[in-house]
């Protein structure tokens, strides 16, 4: 019976209960729920589930194999400890929208054809963007229609390069795919938004900062792991990704360097991570995907501890820039700790899981003699220890005294923040659960001597040069300031194209369509009333003015549900696609 129901559905109808909840019972459910899919997908066997006929294709919405199952069980495992992260969020429509996006993110790592997982990508995209609207303030919703409209081009690219595709093989089974032609390049960059290629990145440090301290936790995991994932699956061996990952994973360090928003930072810092996964992809042996696969279960666990401790800082204080905070260690010993865990974490330093992950990706462009590659990731792993695991760390805990009392996250927090710091630290110690669950059987040792001394002597040197950097006043000062991205090309680009419709295609449409609307329109009509004066029209008369009380009424009754706000529109939106998906999949467990 486990097998009739895919987690998808579990967690996308599941959410529907969470309003209807009220306090212990609601907060239970909430854990009770990703705890359920945990258990679910461990206890799944690899096959193929959940397919479904509509018209002449057959949809799958449950392909499991070792790669989906890698991904499945930990975006299970941080849906579980984000819920008990937000344990105090009251906002329902908030904690909907965040399942949806969960339960989402399953559907598509477990998609076996590109209609299942064009579908699934979409709920994503509107689902997050409600859980940036959440936050309701002006800079959110503002952030979120930019995500929104980035993430609709991204998948009408994917629908192009789909139907492109099955008109080439006359198949839509999710599958490698050869970058060799336009429908290729289609899904290719339809992914690549996802994954915030280089130039295509700016709606993430655009997006995920104006979220909820709990939001923005969420938003970390789904979107850009599962472009991992897709780009894995489809695009393994792919020489352009070993150059798109190095820059991904360089650049953002130049920008963490000069950001005073702490979360903004770390959103840069997951295009730096996910740099070395494309790099991964992009070599396409067997080390180098399970180091991949290994890098992303990891990378989620550190990031989401980083955005927790950030969230629980930004929740007891209500301020996030590195200017506005400084000696709250003293008021936050346990999140300060928590916070080192995953800055420790996500430098790789010895006994933390990045240094068991990120290693193997390293160690794969060592072994495929990319030279120029191999130091520009080892350039990478110092700077994110020196640039951004230290700015994240030192700046809110341990700089200047801001003067800030202020009480201690709240238990639950804390105990999601625990769980997270558990798993890095667990599997940095004992790696062999993780690599025993990798898509590839590879004997890999990462604690052999030279490995341990040189990944200790790049991070002591990189401490090093950060400490000297603040000590000799060289190192940027923390400015309140606006840094320019890559999205001022097309927000430029957007506000000409807007004055020129509004100041030229608009008089244009005034004058042509106006004269046609008169000559075809107006003038006819004219001649029809002065006809009509002739005879007795009281019967036409009295149907227009039922018509026109009947309108009125009907208007009335439409203003109740007109708020004039996006993110009460998006909901509807996303509970129009929550029923779409059940009139799709409810015929899999009848």
């Amino acid at each position: 019976m486990i097998n009739l129901i895919p987690p998808a559905l579990i967690l996308i109808v599941g959410s529907l209960l969470v309003p209807l909840l009220k306090g212990r019972a609601r907060q239970v459910y909430m854990i009770a729920l990703p705890l359920l899919i945990v258990l679910y997908l461990f206890n799944l066997s690899e096959g193929i589930y959940w397919k479904v006929r509509i018209l002449e294709y057959e949809l799958i919405f449950g392909r499991v194999d070792r790669l989906s199952l890698a991904f499945g069980y930990i975006f299970a495992i941080i849906t579980f400890i984000s819920s008990i992260y937000s344990l105090h969020v009251k906002d329902n429509l908030h904690l909907v929208s965040a399942f949806v996006y969960a339960g989402g993110a399953q559907g598509a790592v477990f998609a076996g054809d590109f209609i299942t997982l064009f579908i699934f990508c979409e709920v994503m995209a509107f689902a997050a963007a409600y859980i940036v609207w959440s936050a309701r303030t002006k800079a959110a919703v503002g952030a979120g229609m930019r995500y929104l409209m980035v993430h609709i081009f991204g998948g009408l690219l994917l629908l192009g390069g789909i139907m492109i595709h099955y008109h080439e093989t006359r198949s839509l089974l999710f599958n490698y795919v050869s970058l060799n032609g336009l429908s290729s390049w289609l899904i290719f960059l339809g992914f690549g938004i996802n994954a915030a290629f280089p130039l295509l990145h700016a709606w993430l440090p655009d997006a995920y900062p104006e979220s909820t301290e709990t939001g923005t936790v969420f938003l970390s995991v789904f979107t850009t792991k599962t472009a991992v994932y897709f780009l894995a699956r489809a695009f393994y061996g792919t020489e352009i990704l070993i150059y798109v990952g190095a820059v991904m994973a360089i650049f953002p360090l130049f920008y963490t360097v000069i950001e005073n928003n702490l979360r903004r930072v770390l959103s840069y810092t997951i295009i730096n991570q996910v740099g070395f996964m494309m790099v991964g992809i992009g070599i396409g042996t067997k080390l180098s995907l399970n180091g991949t696969v290994a890098h992303a279960f990891c990378h989620i666990l550190y990031d989401a501890l980083l955005f927790m401790s950030m969230g629980a800082v930004l929740y007891r204080t209500g301020k996030i820039n590195a200017t506005d905070l400084g000696g709250l260690y003293k008021s936050m010993p346990l999140t300060t700790i928590f916070c080192i865990v995953g800055a420790a974490s996500i430098s790789g330093i010895p006994f933390t899981s990045g240094f068991v992950s990120k290693s193997m990706i390293i160690s794969a462009a060592a072994e495929n003699k990319l030279i120029i590659i191999w130091l520009a990731l080892l350039f990478a792993s110092a700077g994110v220890f020196s640039y951004s695991a230290m700015k994240v760390s030192f700046f809110p805990f341990f700089s200047h005294d801001s003067g800030i009392k202020t009480k201690e996250a709240p238990t639950h927090m804390l105990v999601a923040m625990g769980l997270a710091a558990f798993l890095c630290i667990g599997i940095g110690v004992m790696p062999g659960p993780l690599y025993s669950i990798l898509p590839y059987s590879v004997d890999y040792e990462p604690y052999t001597a030279a490995h341990v001394i040189d990944q200790t002597q790049l991070l002591a040197f990189s401490a090093l040069a950060f400490t000297l950097l603040m000590l000799s006043g060289i190192y940027p000062p923390e400015i309140r300031s606006i840094n320019l991205d890559a999205d001022w090309f097309y927000r430029k680009a957007a506000a000409v194209f807007m004055k020129f419709a509004n100041n030229v295609l608009a008089k244009i449409e005034y004058n042509i369509v106006g004269q046609a609307y008169e000559f075809m329109v107006i003038k006819p009509v004219l001649k029809i009333a002065r006809v009509l004066k002739l005879v007795d029209t009281s019967g036409v008369d009295g149907t227009y003015d039922r018509m026109a009380k009947g309108s009125i009424k009907l208007s009335d009754t439409v203003k109740i549900i007109q708020t004039g706000k996006a993110h009460d529109y998006a909901f509807f939106m996303i509970i129009g696609v929550i029923m779409l998906i059940l009139i799709i999949l409810i015929p899999i467990v009848i």
